[in-house]
């Protein structure tokens, strides 16, 4: 007589390309049922819904604007048909748009906030409601946060206040949740960015080099093992914040 598994699910935000792809795959690889969540980027989204099939876990692509609060709302409904029981939750979603403090609009500040910032704050009080035996979120910052980066402005403050949020989480949301933070340094070229300026950004990182995916998903099951871990925000950059 066969059994059927009963699998702990992974929300996933941003999950379709770059860096959430990464996440949502080795998600799968661990046994987990994936909430692939992605807006416009949906052929990718498919292409990683393929591969996570091909693995043998649950895979269940959702499309939502995260600027919008409905959508989100809508999301997690969704979540809520599901015969899974929710377990992790990566904010993995962002918008970098380049640009200059001193002309940038204010439907870019708000579009930059709503996705980098907003939307974690929300689907992390959905994902509470919800962890009723305890669970994990994780947010994906920046090393940059740290830095005042005037090409990426709003990008730059909204990533500081995830940090900021991270840390109210955490402390709000213990003992049953905890809540910490990985901030990359260099791992994937954004589109804005000529192959000279990522090449010149490299040769200042230390180590010479980006990350490779799995050098951040691999701080994910870390994260995910040591369960005395909460309220923090890990760098990952290659010695790039000395």
């Amino acid at each position: 007589m066969s059994i059927n598994k009963i699998y702990k699910l992974a929300v996933i935000t941003g999950a379709g390309h770059r860096l959430g792809r990464y996440l949502a795959l080795y998600m799968a690889k661990k046994g987990y049922a994936i909430l692939l969540h992605y807006n416009s980027s949906e052929i990718q989204a498919q292409e990683t819904a393929e591969k996570i099939r091909g693995i043998g876990t649950p895979v269940l692509p959702f499309k939502a604007d995260l600027r919008e609060p409905s959508e989100i709302q809508q999301m997690w409904k969704y979540i809520d048909s599901l015969p899974y029981v929710l377990h992790i939750l990566i904010n993995s979603a962002a918008i970098m748009v380049q640009g200059d403090i001193r002309s940038m609009t204010t439907d870019e500040f708000d579009d930059q906030i709503a996705v980098n910032l907003r939307a974690p704050m929300i689907c992390s009080q959905e994902a509470a409601k919800r962890m009723k035996t305890g669970g994990i979120i994780i947010n994906i910052s920046d090393s940059g946060a740290g830095k005042n980066w005037l090409g990426y402005p709003i990008y730059t403050i909204s990533k500081a206040a995830l940090e900021v949020l991270t840390r109210i989480l955490a402390k709000s949301l213990a003992p049953e949740i905890r809540v910490n933070a990985i901030a990359p340094g260099l791992v994937f070229q954004n589109e804005s960015v000529n192959i000279a300026t990522w090449e010149n950004l490299i040769g200042k990182v230390p180590l010479k080099r980006s990350a490779f995916p799995n050098e951040i998903t691999s701080m994910v099951e870390y994260l995910i093992h040591n369960k005395y871990i909460t309220g923090q925000v890990i760098e990952i950059d290659g010695g790039n914040s000395l």
